[in-house]
């Protein structure tokens, strides 16, 4: 039955909201963590970057079925980000998945029967304070700590990127997400589709996250921060392509 786990449908939402931190990491240290048929997208041939993407979906279900067949999540991921040329010669950026996360055990359950997005459940709180906004999890051990009051945050000191308009290139998600499989080498694509996409640069006060820094990059540094709010999203079924 793996099969099924080759998004074997569309699948559609509505994000709320989606908030995304890219970090940069040298690119030395970040291209062991991606399959050999993929390529790191980076910046001036130096910095690797991974997304760190925290997003409330409403009524996600099967594309086509009636909104109330469908459920709300909070879906957590982080996604490096990459390049994939097909046999055709058509370079497709998009996103490799290394930890997905959600707050139901019903998305964990069907998540990982239709993907191989290896979900886990964690705990996620939302909350906001005098335009203050914190999103933690206790479970995962991290913190996001953004000013809402400041409508026109300046790109964090440690970015290697001297504008919002380069730093919005790397704004998560990008159209499509892959996965590998080393012994048939298959590669999976998955192409998602959006609307009214216009990302916000936000202003993070703090932030920390365990599962990045269990890996003991050196010279981390955040990148980017956006966010989206009320985006109607799917994703097509997957489309396989042999690697070599």
């Amino acid at each position: 039955m793996s099969f099924l786990k080759n998004h074997p449908f569309a699948v559609e939402a509505f994000f709320e909201n989606s908030t995304v931190l890219a970090f940069a990491i040298p690119k030395d240290q970040l291209a062991p963590y991606i399959p050999e048929c993929l390529e790191l997208d980076t910046f001036e041939d130096q910095w690797g970057f991974i997304a760190a993407a925290l997003v409330q979906t409403k009524n996600l279900r099967p594309k086509g079925f009636p909104k109330i067949l469908g459920n709300d999540f909070f879906l957590i991921g982080f996604r490096i980000f990459v390049r994939f040329k097909s046999k055709s010669g058509k370079i497709y950026r998009g996103l490799y998945i290394i930890k997905s996360e959600t707050n139901k055990r019903k998305m964990q359950f069907f998540g990982n029967i239709f993907t191989h997005y290896n979900y886990t459940t964690t705990d996620i709180t939302d909350e906001i304070n005098q335009n203050i906004r914190k999103l933690y999890s206790e479970k995962s051990g991290f913190e996001i700590i953004i000013d809402q009051s400041i409508e026109d945050p300046t790109i964090p000191d440690e970015s290697p990127f001297k504008d919002w308009k380069d730093a919005q290139k790397f704004a998560g998600p990008l159209p499509f997400t892959f996965t590998y499989d080393e012994l048939s080498k298959n590669v999976l694509i998955i192409q998602g589709v959006r609307q009214n996409w216009k990302p916000k640069p936000i202003k993070i006060n703090s932030y920390h996250f365990d599962f990045i820094d269990q890996f003991n990059f050196k010279n981390v540094s955040l990148a980017n921060a956006f966010e989206i709010t009320n985006i109607p999203y799917h994703w097509k079924k997957g489309k396989k392509e042999k690697w070599q």
